[in-house]
């Protein structure tokens, strides 16, 4: 990935709410989803090839709340530095913020991608599921459009929890279609995640030294992102993270291929759980 193409979008997928099934809903598991906020600091962790930066640095803030009966918020900020061998330093800014029914079947969001000192890049919409296989999108900016995106489609949320669900479930491997509102807003992802055994060596991190933690299965996941309309059969972008029960990811790493940035968890604040009998 060329260095004027600043990633950002990769880390909104990482911790959007994470993977899901088809047009049923889900049920809220034995350990919902915990509402939370978190800061990552963002380092180069590897860099191979003439497009990839001499330093990079960057934040991610996320914060994350709801439930299965009210729905899901999530907004996300994430600011990356990148220097490049030559030329000046590019500064990239996204932020997003959007909203996903409790059953997986609407889905709202506002993205805004700014780099340098340039114009931001908006777009706005919402995704409605019908009863068929098929999902509505009315997109209000950059321009106003309606779309209809066929086949099965996960909403990102929905498509965290069934990772959880297949992991739970001692299953490796999730190949999911995911629609997020990126791109011009009409962007479907292939995905597929690897999901790997159940990590049993304590975390020495403070942010997740939390008595909640304790007794929480947690798993390395990884997660290729795919565009469709390319038949190159390389992924945009792999994010790598460790999954917890409860949804709280940490130890992230985002491989665009000519670099990996790492993201390390800086500081976690675990919201109340909202009372939801689903």
């Amino acid at each position: 990935m060329a260095l004027s193409r600043i990633p950002t979008r990769a880390a909104v997928a990482i911790l959007a709410g994470f993977p899901f099934f088809g047009e049923c809903a889900l049920a809220e598991p034995s350990v919902p989803l915990s509402p939370h906020k978190a800061v990552y600091e963002l380092s180069l962790l590897k860099g191979s090839g003439a497009k990839a930066p001499m330093q990079a640095r960057g934040r991610i803030a996320f914060d994350f709340s709801g439930s299965a009966c009210e729905g899901y918020v999530q907004n996300f900020r994430q600011i990356t530095e990148l220097q490049p061998e030559e030329g000046a330093t590019r500064l990239s800014d996204l932020q997003s913020a959007t909203f996903e029914s409790g059953d997986g079947a609407a889905y709202r969001f506002k993205i805004a991608t700014k780099i340098d000192d340039g114009a931001a890049d908006d777009i706005d919409g919402s995704a409605q599921k019908g009863k068929s296989a098929q999902i509505a999108v009315e997109l209000t900016k950059p321009k106003r459009k309606k779309l209809d995106l066929g086949g099965t489609i996960l909403f990102p949320t929905e498509h965290m929890r069934r990772i959880l669900t297949e992991a739970r479930a001692g299953n490796r491997i999730l190949e999911a279609r995911v629609y997020d509102g990126s791109g011009d807003g009409s962007k479907i992802f292939e995905t597929m995640a690897v999901i790997g055994a159940p990590l049993a060596v304590a975390v020495k991190e403070k942010p997740v030294q939390a008595d909640v933690f304790k007794n929480l299965r947690r798993w390395p996941v990884a997660i290729s992102y795919f565009d469709s309309q390319k038949k190159d059969g390389q992924p945009e972008y792999v994010l790598s993270f460790e999954l917890f029960e409860n949804g709280v990811s940490w130890a992230l790493k985002l491989d665009y291929g000519d670099f990996i940035l790492s993201g390390e968890m800086t500081k976690l604040t675990l919201l109340p759980i909202p009372k939801c009998d689903k």
